[in-house]
């Protein structure tokens, strides 16, 4: 082949080359397009009958700045969904299962969650003895509702069902719904399903291992949407919540200052690596003695050494308050006579009653404000107040009074 045959080789492949390339980017082009509009359209499908609603607007609440939004931990407030500005997309009833799951879009697949807070079925309670109980409920249910209504948008956004209710375990004798906030009487009240569900005479004889590690509660992803769908329509929903400093310092407590086979080496070790000077050899072999300043620090940290943990999490992300109606919210504060008037609600046996007992460590001191304080005080004034903007929605959302900081 000569120098002339080998030039028109190389020319012709160069073309064709080029060709090829201006193609495959016209095609890519294309398709991005076609993708990003599709991204854009509405695919959530109301229940028959559900008038669209209007346009709807991600501002901040008033008195929320620009320093809060950076760190409340809060799903960012401008320009981007968070927990009160999405609403779970809507099932679509009339495709099959089948075809739904072959649908591009099943990772979004959802239900209609509906706004309309509804009244409590209390056919079921006797006698005048839980009249300032239920005035008492009425009022958070209403306060909830009302701060939700004010915050949420409730555009219909593609969110994921199976996520919002992955906290929430199911007890489907008695219709119950409730969603696990630690540190707020979650043990016990999962001693209370087991019991409802059969699975146990008494909730005084179920062990801690049993009620965290025994896996005999059902949890509500664990159902088909369809069945996901009629439960939360349908069964009674019930949160139980707690001052977000005394659940923190609680959680803290609980977890490092007592021996733990998962948070010191896990946990400790990592916060003490990062955030203590000088740390020895044991503490950083072992994850123990972690302090409570450490604890915060790592807690506050937008780039912690470990993720999260459901002990500390907010309950904006645990249960979603303002995407799922709850029907009874009960206070740690308050929590048997919260709890057994539930209870009462629900129709369960008269003879039940929630325990009284402490689930561990029964010797120490209950975290009380008073334990808080002393805590506190082992922070910054700047620590303390950004300790309160990352708790600040949850505070916001069960109107606890904010803490002097």
């Amino acid at each position: 082949m000569n120098l002339r045959q080998v030039f028109v080789s190389v020319l012709v492949f160069g073309v064709a080359g080029l060709l090829l390339f201006m193609y495959l980017q016209a095609w890519i082009e294309e398709h991005t397009e076609s993708e990003e509009k599709l991204q854009q359209q509405d695919f959530t499908f109301p229940p028959p009958g559900t008038p669209r609603r209007a346009a709807w607007s991600r501002s901040a609440p008033p008195g929320l700045g620009k320093h809060e939004i950076a760190v409340s931990g809060v799903r960012h407030w401008q320009g981007k969904a968070d927990p009160f500005s999405a609403v779970a997309a809507s099932m679509v009833s009339q495709l099959s299962d089948q075809q739904m799951s072959e649908s591009p879009l099943s990772q979004f697949r959802g239900a209609y969650l509906s706004p309309e807070l509804r009244p409590l079925n209390k056919s079921l309670v006797k006698g005048g003895e839980w009249k300032d109980v239920d005035n008492t409920q009425e009022k958070r249910r209403s306060f909830l509702h009302d701060f939700c209504k004010k915050y949420n948008s409730r555009k219909k956004l593609p969110t994921h069902l199976v996520h919002l209710v992955s906290r929430i375990y199911v007890e489907d004798r008695h219709k119950v719904l409730y969603c696990e906030v630690p540190k707020a009487g979650c043990s016990n009240w999962k001693r209370i399903l087991m019991v409802l569900n059969g699975l146990a005479a008494s909730a005084h004889n179920i062990s801690h291992d049993d009620v965290h590690y025994g896996k005999h509660l059902r949890k509500l992803d664990s159902y088909d949407l369809k069945a996901i769908y009629t439960r939360l329509n349908t069964y009674t929903k019930t949160i139980f919540v707690r001052d977000p400093m005394e659940r923190l310092v609680s959680a803290f407590r609980d977890k490092f200052e007592h021996p733990n086979s998962y948070y010191h080496p896990v946990f400790g070790k990592a916060i003490i690596k990062k955030y203590r000077h000088n740390a020895n050899e044991e503490a950083l072999k072992t994850g123990s003695g972690v302090k409570f300043k450490e604890f915060i620090q790592y807690l506050l940290d937008s780039h912690r050494p470990v993720g999260m943990d459901i002990h500390w999490e907010q309950v904006s992300k645990l249960c979603y308050p303002c995407l799922i109606n709850y029907d009874f919210i009960g206070k740690f504060e308050t929590l048997e006579e919260d709890a057994n008037y539930f209870l009462r609600l629900i129709g369960a046996p008269a003879e039940l009653e929630f325990p009284k007992f402490k689930d561990r460590h029964s010797s120490d001191e209950r975290t009380s404000a008073e334990v808080v304080r002393q805590y506190l005080k082992e922070l910054s004034e700047e620590e303390r107040q950004l300790t309160y903007d990352f708790y600040y929605l949850d505070y916001l959302m069960f109107n606890y009074t904010s803490p002097i900081v």
